[in-house]
């Protein structure tokens, strides 16, 4: 099950908001490798937010989890730290679920749009089917593939 999918399942049904479900919520942020310091920062404007909307159920949680952690998230134009003339090696990890194959789909396309010459590796991958959609977007994206 996916990071979202598990989250909305998490919170389906009408639970009240307790110190239990924060508890609980923070128990699978963490599991999904958001870290400690990240969690207690969602967590901690989730409560706020949730006083602040009145909401008193998890029913109207969900959308306002989501939207507290966009919030955390980096927007847009921001320029990846890259040493031009440089061999640069970008690694990706993560739990399953979260999009990593389609994020780094995504920036291989960014890259080779900017004219650099960009490799997608695939190692460590167990998911069914990881490497041959990782080669789909190397292809899509102009890029060269490596397979294990």
């Amino acid at each position: 099950m996916g990071f979202f999918a598990k989250l909305k399942s998490f919170f389906s049904g009408r639970r009240p908001l307790s110190k239990d479900l924060y508890e609980e919520l923070e128990d699978i942020l963490i599991q999904s490798d958001i870290g400690y310091e990240m969690t207690a920062k969602i967590v901690e404007k989730l409560e706020k937010e949730a006083q602040k909307q009145h909401i008193v159920d998890s029913d109207g949680i969900y959308t306002l989890l989501r939207q507290v952690l966009e919030g955390f998230l980096i927007r847009e134009n921001i320029p990846l730290p890259l040493k031009e003339g440089q061999v640069n090696v970008i690694l990706v990890m993560g739990v399953n679920g979260v999009g990593k194959t389609t994020t780094i789909g995504k920036l291989a396309a960014k890259l080779t749009a900017e004219g650099k010459r960009v490799v997608l590796g695939a190692a460590d991958t167990f998911r069914a089917a990881a490497v041959e959609q990782l080669e789909i977007w190397a292809e899509r994206a102009g890029a060269d593939f490596i397979r294990g």
